[in-house]
């Protein structure tokens, strides 16, 4: 069954799970934005109240990109399990990508090449 979205809801959610990332939260967020799309997307970071100046990074990201980037940051620590669920639940778009601050993506092709073949096979 496929999930009904509101027009104008972005075909995909890219959703970054972020906690004291700082080493990393910079090449985690350019792989993102570097992707080559036709398609409608979005970025939404959850950041587990950072202390290690990650906050400060995505803040200045969403800044720099009010329009991709949607933040959902914890007023204290909840731990991973309910920085997780509130991230997915931020997300109203059809297909979700997964993935955590300290990974990052080289393909620029990655997303088209996955909506592709997921908007192509039903099944």
């Amino acid at each position: 069954m496929k999930k009904a979205i509101n027009p104008g809801t972005p075909l995909v959610s890219v959703c970054l799970i972020a906690y004291n990332h700082v080493k990393y939260i910079n090449q985690a967020i350019e792989s993102v934005l570097m992707q080559k799309v036709n398609f409608t997307w979005e970025l939404i970071i959850a950041d587990d109240y950072s202390t290690d100046g990650t906050r400060q990074i995505i803040l200045e990201y969403k800044r720099k990109y009010p329009k991709e980037i949607r933040l959902v940051l914890q007023k204290r620590n909840v731990g991973p399990g309910k920085n997780w669920e509130d991230l997915l639940l931020a997300s109203k778009s059809k297909y979700i990508a997964y993935f955590e601050g300290d990974d990052y993506w080289t393909d620029p092709l990655k997303l088209q090449k996955q909506i592709d073949f997921l908007e192509n096979n039903n099944e």
